[in-house]
């Protein structure tokens, strides 16, 4: 766990043994064995568990010298060994490991079949999915899914059907239409079974030629399948299905999929369900949840004729309504946009108030600048965020200085919207104060305003940039380390790099009773996450990811959650909470690194938000219904074990009050 989390494979100066009794004349010293010192050597070890977890925590470091003896553990004796040397095979995403993870799926192991077929969908090589679908459509042949209900959600189920779930799950990944449609349907075109996972995987390809099957599987009893397969329709822009999508509207069986429709809907830019959207927007006793979709849809498919209602939404009593509405009105008219402006007071909601700005950076000729230069100097600074966004976008003469004062900003949202303004802008002549900004924020206790500079710099001056890339990977921010990495890697600057950034900041001494606590937990805590709706109930992941956990656990006791709103809703797929400033840039002052693991994204699944990755801090979700494409991506560290209906009841800005932790040792 300690090299995982300083992502190095292992240690460069392997402390000195420590002598428990010295030696005498007639007897030798008595020595303490070292701590694990190389993630490799562990990799061979007697123990089946500590293979397995060096597995883990190999694939978690991600380099790629550790493919050949990843390669080597897919023979392990050990099933569980064995399919854990593929999942880390994945996560590191070297293509040296395909032949071995090819061979994989025809071998014996059904197990194993399963995690090459994830670990192939993973490194992303399209030309594999012909082979992952064979092994796919073996399994089905041989009736690895007679009798599984749609919607089951049971993880793990019989070795066969997960290596079918993970065997579809790649294939969408490699959006390979073909193999898919090979395993799971007939010679008719009809699928072979209705289990959600088929749904989800036609959904992610977004052929045309998946619409016949989704189309059937519209009509499947439960949730899931059907709303993969309205997400499908509109994802494969299957216009034929609008009429069977609006009946979904006005007759609904679930308001989830109700919700999937109507998002469908406007994907489809179905102008026939335009006056559908605008009766559920205009009944004030929708639910809240529901009228927004709507409206959001309404604001798709609005049109010249649609423009008197959006003008009566712009004073709706729901703030997210007044700001679609304005963006919606500023797209269609703009004479009517800027005539209902002047006669409006300014927004008591700053959310409102950022839709205004992205409104006025919305129109032609620069017609917005004057009164964006005035919301320059909105009090909140999450509208000054907003707004020196929208100045890019408006392309206005003197835009580019207005945004470059705010480069010395106290606050660093302000400063890397501001450097991501400017690179929008390809203003090269800010390069001198970028730079300026860059060193100036070496003093921040986040990498935010660090990464968004040099990224800025990176686009802007290149050349001159790659000194301040190459000090980055040093940076004390480890999540900085790898955004500079990243931005080396575009400029096709590999060698050296992965040693250079290495190790990260080591967390406390090994023998510390935190770390003790870690390996090996006395407890199984749970949190429970206290609202005006009712009580979330988290049972915390503490074996897959014990640094998260202990994270979020810590951050709970100290109040950290208290009076923090859900900031982010999209419903059935997630809500996002734990962000202080609430505009989902805030976090606790730091970063901690991924703990990836093979827990799926099923509903209730809880995991930590990321900017890219290892940027984990305090902001966390909930999954409403499974999200696959989370898996092996974002880690990981609960499930929600009561109160799925409340979570379910929650909108923007719903706050949390307090965050217990309940482990059965410490007070709550």
């Amino acid at each position: 766990m300690r090299l995982e989390d300083q992502r190095i494979l292992r240690e460069p100066n392997p402390p000195a043994p420590v002598v428990i009794r010295a030696a005498t004349g007639a007897v030798p010293a008595v020595v303490a064995p070292p701590p694990p010192s190389d993630l490799l050597v562990l990799l061979d070890d007697a123990e089946a568990r500590v293979r397995r977890r060096a597995a883990l925590a190999i694939g978690r470091v991600g380099l790629p010298e550790a493919v050949e003896p990843l390669v080597k553990a897919l023979g392990d004796g050990e099933p569980e060994v064995r399919q854990m040397a593929a999942f880390a095979l994945g996560l590191i995403g070297s293509p040296a490991a395909r032949p071995p993870l090819l061979q994989a799926l025809t071998g014996s192991d059904v197990v194993l079949q399963s995690r090459a077929a994830e670990a192939l969908g993973l490194i992303g090589d399209k030309t594999d999915a012909p082979a992952i679908g064979d092994m796919v459509r073996r399994h089905v042949e041989a009736g690895a899914l007679s009798g599984v209900p749609p919607d089951d959600l049971t993880s793990p189920l019989a070795p066969p059907v997960e290596a079918v779930r993970l065997g579809l799950f790649a294939l969408a990944r490699l959006t390979a239409y073909e193999p898919i449609a090979a395993a799971v349907l007939g010679a008719d075109g009809q699928p072979v079974s209705r289990w959600w996972p088929i749904a989800y995987a036609l959904q992610r390809v977004g052929d045309p030629r998946a619409a016949p099957a989704l189309l059937a599987l519209l009509s499947t009893p439960g949730r899931y399948t059907a709303s993969f397969a309205v997400r499908g329709l509109a994802a494969a822009k299957a216009t034929q299905s609008a009429a069977s999508l609006r009946e979904l509207v006005e007759q609904p069986r679930d308001a989830a999929l109700m919700i999937q429709a109507i998002r469908a809907l406007a994907a489809l830019g179905d102008q026939a369900s335009r006056s559908l959207v605008t009766r559920v927007v205009s009944d004030i006793k929708t639910d809240p949840a529901i009228r927004l979709e709507a409206m959001t849809a309404l604001a798709a498919l609005a049109d010249a004729r649609t423009a008197d209602i959006l003008v009566e939404l712009v004073t709706d009593a729901a703030p997210a309504v007044r700001g679609l509405a304005l963006r919606a009105l500023a797209r269609l008219d703009v004479d009517t946009f800027t005539a209902t402006l002047s006669g409006l007071d300014t927004d008591p909601d700053w959310t409102v108030r950022v839709a205004q700005a992205s409104a006025l950076g919305t129109l032609p000729e620069s017609q917005g600048f004057p009164r964006l230069a005035v919301m320059a100097g909105d009090s909140d600074l999450r509208v000054v965020a907003a707004v020196l966004a929208a100045l890019a976008a408006s392309k206005a003469p003197g835009a580019a200085d207005l945004i470059r004062a705010r480069l010395t900003n106290p606050d660093f949202v302000i400063r890397s919207a501001a450097a991501q303004a400017l690179a929008q802008l390809k203003a090269t002549s800010a390069v001198p104060d970028l730079r300026a900004a860059y060193m100036a924020a070496g003093a921040d206790t986040t990498y935010v305003a660090r990464a968004a500079v040099l990224v800025a710099l990176a686009q802007l001056d290149p050349a001159g940039t790659r000194p301040l890339l190459d000090d980055a990977l040093k940076d004390k921010d480890w999540a900085l380390r790898v955004r500079a990495a990243d931005l080396l890697k575009e400029q096709n600057v590999t060698d050296g790099i992965a040693t250079a950034m290495r190790p990260a900041t080591a967390g406390e001494p090994i023998d510390s009773p935190a770390w003790m606590g870690m390996v090996a937990p006395p407890f199984s805590p749970h949190a429970l996450i206290e609202t005006d709706k009712g009580v979330i109930q988290i049972e915390l992941a503490v074996l897959d990811a014990p640094l998260t956990v202990r994270n979020f656990m810590s951050l709970a006791r100290k109040g950290f959650f208290n009076n923090v709103a859900f900031h982010r809703i999209v419903p059935d797929f997630v809500v996002q909470g734990g962000d202080p400033r609430g505009d989902g840039e805030g976090g606790p002052g730091y970063s901690i690194r991924d703990e990836l693991n093979q827990r799926p994204y099923l509903r209730g699944t809880v995991g930590m938000a990321l900017d890219w990755r290892d940027t984990g801090g305090s902001q966390f979700f909930i999954t409403h219904s499974p999200a696959p494409h989370l898996d092996g991506r974002y880690t990981v560290f609960g499930h929600v074990v009561a109160g799925m209906e409340v979570v379910d009841r929650i909108l923007p800005w719903d706050v949390i009050r307090r965050v217990r932790i309940r482990d059965g040792v410490n007070p709550e």
